[in-house]
């Protein structure tokens, strides 16, 4: 696909990384650019969600190397565990790979013999 401002916004949606107010693309886990880079190898809008998705598993480790909890003075932060977020990450991986899937795909026509005889395949 052709990378555009609406389908990297929709990407965005799908893959539930907004750019928060005030912020740019690098206050999110993936850049204009990276985005760009998955819309163009994409087939279409699914399948982009469905690696953005993957991207972001792949990436949890390294995301929070390795904390599931942080505290500093009298704050103290309590994530979600690595596994559940990755796991999660990877299961929404799949649903747009199914919805990719579930797409109709036309990959050729061979129009009916109406004449009676075979075609040679001009008509």
């Amino acid at each position: 696909m052709t990378p555009t401002a609406d389908l990297r916004s929709k990407l965005r949606l799908y893959i539930d990384e907004i750019i928060p107010n005030g912020g740019t693309d690098t206050d999110t886990r993936f850049t204009e650019v990276e985005l760009d880079d998955i819309l163009s190898e994409a087939a279409d809008i699914y399948s982009a969600a469905s690696e953005a998705w993957f991207r972001k598993a792949a990436r949890a480790m390294s995301e929070r190397g390795g904390l599931e909890e942080n505290s500093a003075g009298d704050e103290r932060h309590k994530f979600v565990s690595l596994e559940a977020y990755r796991d999660h990450c990877l299961q929404m991986s799949s649903v747009y790979a199914r919805m990719a899937g579930s797409r109709s795909r036309v990959m050729a026509f061979e129009p009916p013999d109406v004449l009676g005889g075979e075609s040679d395949g001009c008509y």
